[in-house]
């Protein structure tokens, strides 16, 4: 097959938000384009550096007398996701990163409970729009906070909440799926 510039893309958020989250009791979707079911919560806008998969394989290879490479085996999958919420204000961002029942709000305060607590498993659906429109939607199945950046407070910059999400594989041994709509 001949090189096609048409096929390489950018992800690019979609208008209607990018970041999706549910309890791990909502049902999965299945496809690039159906709408989210209203168990989902957009988390908003996220920092101009996106979001970021690490896809990473770490394989040991056995060698023979000789040198010769005759064996190799996966000795572990990192499959993580990276991105900065940039909606500071969202109490449902707060929810995600700190969990829900360490947030509470009342008509005019919002108090975040900071704990050491185990991370809390969740659906995370990224929604990609890429070129010309098409859809792609990445899909965590079961997923947690694992890490969160440091918080910067200054005059320049949003106050943002840098996290990172790893991916735990379901019962078929998948971390994620990838649904690209077919234009």
């Amino acid at each position: 097959m001949a090189n096609n510039a048409l096929n390489v893309t950018a992800g690019k958020p979609k208008i209607s938000g990018a970041v999706w989250v549910a309890p791990t009791t909502a049902t999965l979707p299945t496809d690039a384009t159906t709408n989210l079911s209203a168990d989902y919560t957009c988390l908003g806008y996220v920092s101009e550096d996106g979001l970021e998969n690490n896809n990473e394989l770490t394989v040991s290879s056995v060698k023979a007398w000789g040198g010769n490479i005759v064996l190799r085996s996966l000795e572990e999958m990192v499959d993580e996701f990276s991105l900065a919420l940039i909606e500071s204000e969202n109490v449902d961002v707060l929810k995600a990163v700190y969990g829900d029942a360490n947030v509470t709000t009342t008509n005019d305060l919002t108090v975040v409970d900071v704990k050491a607590e185990d991370p809390v498993e969740k659906i995370w659906v990224f929604e990609l729009a890429l070129r010309n429109g098409v859809a792609r939607r990445l899909v965590i199945p079961t997923g947690a906070i694992v890490s969160r950046e440091a918080i910067t407070y200054n005059d320049s910059d949003p106050v943002a909440y840098g996290v990172t999400i790893s991916a735990y594989p379901d019962s078929n041994g998948s971390t994620h799926k990838e649904y690209t709509e077919t234009v």
